[in-house]
C-alpha cells in the first residue's frame, strides 16, 4: 500500500490487489470463488460494492435458474434449450455464446446444490423444474420464489470463508483507469468516511448489473443505476445493443415490485377488464408463457384498446393477474413471497384477490461489449482490453439478443462467473506485474470528488433524475416511435447540460448519500443517451425494441449488433454481425 499527500486535508491510499471484482451479485461472487479455487487461494482479491454485498440486487431474483438437468426423463436437450433461447432473442443472440450457456448451465445448478442452495425437490429428491416463458419444456430450477436470495446466501457464505478475499462494502467506484489498453485500477470513494482511494490491480471483473433505474416504473432496486456500464463507456470503451431494454410484463401496480414469471409458470392467468384471458389473441400456443416482449406488448395493446383498468391514485393503467385458481397450498409452497409482497404492499391476498399488474423496466439486454469469454473489447476489431472482463447483466456477450428468456439470467451470471474467474487465474500466471500509477493521475482522481463537492450551481440534481426517468418512461417504453425518441434525445442533451450546473447540498464526508446519488445520476445520463441514440438508429422492430414506424423485423438490414462508443465529437455508432451457427432466422410465432 502506498499513500500520496496531494495537498488536501487527507491522504489518498493506493491499495494493491491481483484482482478487483466490481459488484457483489451472483456473477461477481461466483467469479471470486472460481478465481480463488483455480489459483489455490493465491490470488489477492478485492470485491468492491457500493452496497453491503448481501444487498446486491441478485437477492431479488425470484423465479429460478435454467438448465437441462434430466434430459432422459423430461425429453429435454441442450439443443432445445439453445433453440428456445435463440428464438426468444428474436435471432439477435450470438449462437456460439448461447451454446456455451446451455452446455454449462446444468453444472452451475449442481454447483449451487453443492454449496447449500435449498432447491425445491420432488418425492424422489430430484430438483424440481417449473415452466417459464418461451421455454418448450419446464427447465427452471427454483427455491420457492426466493431463488436469488438463496443463491446469494450460499455464495456469500463461501466467499466469507476465503482468506484471500477482502470485501469492501459501501465503496463507490467512480472512475476506471486504463493505460495503453490495459486495466490499471479503479478510483473508489469510501462512503463511510468520504475518503477516496485508488484500487490498483493486474485484473478486474466488472459485475455491477443493469441500468433499469433509467425508468421510474421498474422492478429493480434504486441501486441499479448501471454504474459499471457507465464507467466503461466513459473510459472510451464501447457498449453493445443498448436499445434493448426488457420490460417485465407483471410488475405490481402502483409500486413496480416484481411479480415473478413463476406465477404464470405455475398456471396464473392474465385477464383484461372484460375478464378475458387475452393472451389467446397474441400467442395462442404459449398463452401467458409467451416470451416477455410479446406479453408486455399484448398488455399495452389491451390497455390502449380500452380493455384495461386505471389505478386511481397513480393514474397507471393495468390488467389483472389471477392466481386464485392455483389454490392456497400451491401459493403458500411455491409463491410465498408473492403472497407476502401483495399483502404487505397493496393489501391484497392472491389466494382470493386479483393482482393489478403492468410492464416495468426490468433487464438490460445490452451492456459492455465483450467477446464470448467476457473479455471487454476496446474497438471495432474486437481487440480485448488486457486484464478486464465484464460479466452478468452489465456484460453483453450477447446471449440474450433483443429479448431475454426468464431464468436464463441466473444461468448467465453463474456460467460467466466461472469462466471469468478461471480465465483471470490463468491470465495472472503469465502477467505478474503492475503498471505504475503516476502522482498526476492520483491527484486528478482525488480532485474529481473535491471539485464535485465544491460546485456552486443552481440546479437540483434530483430534478434532473426525475426528468430523466419521466422522459424514458414516456418516450422509450414498450412501444416507441420516431418523434418521441427524438424528443427524448433532445431532452437528455438538455439534462446533461443542466448537470454541469448542479449543486450538492450535503458537504459532509460521512455517508454522503447526496454525493453518491449525484455520481449515479451522472451515470444514468450517459446511459440514457446511449439507449436513445441506439434506439433511434435501429429502424426495425425486434424483441424488446418495438417501433411503430417499423413494425416488422428486418433481417436483411438489421441482423446485426449496435456498437456505440464515445468520440472526441460526441458518440459514434458501428455494427457487428450476429454469430449464426446452427439456427437460421425464421418467423417468430408462438
Amino acid at each position: 500500500m502506498f499513500i500520496f499527500n496531494i495537498g488536501y486535508s487527507f491522504y489518498m491510499e493506493i491499495l494493491d490487489f491481483d484482482l478487483i471484482i466490481l459488484g457483489s451479485g451472483i456473477a461477481g461472487l461466483t467469479a471470486a470463488i472460481h478465481a480463488t479455487n483455480a489459483s489455490k487461494g493465491q490470488i489477492k482479491i478485492a470485491i468492491v460494492t457500493k452496497l453491503h454485498a448481501m444487498r446486491s440486487h441478485s437477492v431479488s431474483a425470484e423465479g429460478g435458474i435454467s438448465g437441462v438437468l434430466y434430459p432422459d426423463e423430461t425429453h429435454d436437450s441442450t439443443e432445445l434449450h439453445a433453440y428456445d433461447t435463440i428464438k426468444g432473442s428474436d435471432y439477435l443472440a450470438d449462437q456460439d455464446a448461447v451454446e456455451l450457456l446451455v452446455k454449462n448451465a446444468p453444472t452451475e445448478v449442481r454447483f449451487f446444490d453443492h454449496i447449500g442452495v435449498s432447491w425445491n425437490r420432488d418425492d424422489k429428491s430430484k430438483i424440481q423444474q417449473r415452466a417459464f416463458g418461451g421455454m418448450s419444456i419446464p427447465r427452471t430450477a427454483f427455491a420457492a420464489d426466493k431463488t436469488g436470495f438463496f443463491m446469494m446466501r450460499a455464495l456469500y457464505d463461501e466467499v466469507s470463508n476465503m482468506k484471500n478475499i477482502s470485501i469492501f462494502h459501501e465503496h463507490f467506484a467512480y472512475n476506471l483507469l486504463i493505460d495503453k489498453n490495459k486495466f490499471v485500477g479503479l478510483s473508489v470513494l469510501d462512503l463511510a468516511t468520504g475518503s477516496s482511494s485508488i484500487f490498483k490491480a493486474k485484473t478486474a471483473i466488472v459485475a455491477t448489473g443493469g441500468a433499469s433505474r433509467l425508468y421510474s416504473f421498474t422492478t429493480t432496486a434504486h441501486s441499479t443505476t448501471g454504474d459499471g456500464i457507465a464507467l466503461v463507456y466513459k473510459a472510451g470503451l464501447p457498449l453493445k445493443d443498448m436499445e434493448f431494454v426488457q420490460f417485465h410484463p407483471t410488475a405490481l401496480v402502483p409500486n413496480g415490485i416484481l411479480i415473478t414469471e413463476a406465477a404464470r409458470g405455475e398456471g396464473g392467468y392474465l385477464l383484461n377488464s372484460k375478464g378475458e384471458r387475452f393472451m389467446e389473441k397474441y400467442a395462442k400456443s404459449k398463452m401467458e408463457l409467451a416470451p416477455r416482449d410479446i406479453v408486455s406488448r399484448a398488455i399495452i395493446t389491451e390497455m390502449k384498446a380500452g380493455n384495461g383498468f386505471k389505478h386511481e391514485e397513480s393514474g397507471l393503467g393495468y390488467v389483472n393477474l389471477d392466481l386464485r385458481h392455483l389454490g392456497e397450498k400451491t401459493i403458500n409452497e411455491r409463491l410465498p413471497m408473492i403472497k407476502e409482497i401483495a399483502q404487505k404492499s397493496i393489501d391484497l391476498d392472491p389466494i382470493k384477490d386479483l393482482l393489478p399488474i403492468r410492464p416495468a423496466a426490468h433487464f438490460t439486454m445490452g451492456g459492455i461489449n465483450t467477446d464470448i469469454f467476457g473479455r471487454v473489447l476496446s474497438d471495432e476489431n474486437k481487440t480485448p482490453v488486457n486484464g478486464l472482463w465484464a460479466i452478468g447483466e452489465c456484460g453483453c456477450v450477447s446471449v440474450h439478443g433483443s429479448n431475454r428468456l426468464g431464468s436464463n439470467s441466473l444461468s448467465q451470471c453463474s456460467v460467466w462467473g466461472r469462466l471469468a474467474g478461471n480465465a483471470v487465474a490463468k491470465y495472472l500466471e503469465l502477467n505478474k506485474s503492475f503498471i505504475n500509477i503516476s502522482k498526476d493521475v492520483v491527484s486528478s482522481e482525488e480532485r474529481t470528488i473535491v471539485e464535485l463537492l465544491d460546485r456552486k450551481g443552481n440546479t437540483n440534481p434530483y430534478f434532473i433524475k426525475s426528468e430523466l426517468q419521466k422522459t424514458m418512461d414516456e418516450n422509450l417504453y414498450v412501444y416507441r416511435n420516431k418523434e418521441d425518441m427524438l424528443k427524448a434525445r433532445r431532452h437528455i442533451a438538455d439534462l446533461k447540460n443542466a448537470f454541469k450546473d448542479i449543486y450538492i447540498q450535503d458537504k459532509g464526508k460521512v455517508f454522503n448519500t447526496n454525493l453518491r446519488d449525484v455520481l449515479e445520476i451522472e451515470n444514468l445520463l450517459e446511459l440514457a443517451e446511449a439507449v436513445t441514440i441506439c434506439a433511434i438508429n435501429r429502424k426495425e422492430s425486434r424483441g424488446a425494441h418495438a417501433v411503430v414506424e417499423y413494425p416488422n423485423r428486418d433481417d436483411t438490414n438489421w441482423l446485426k449488433h449496435t456498437v456505440i462508443y464515445k468520440t472526441n465529437n460526441g458518440t459514434g455508432i458501428s455494427y457487428s454481425p450476429v454469430k449464426i451457427t446452427s439456427w437460421k432466422p425464421e418467423p417468430r410465432v408462438y
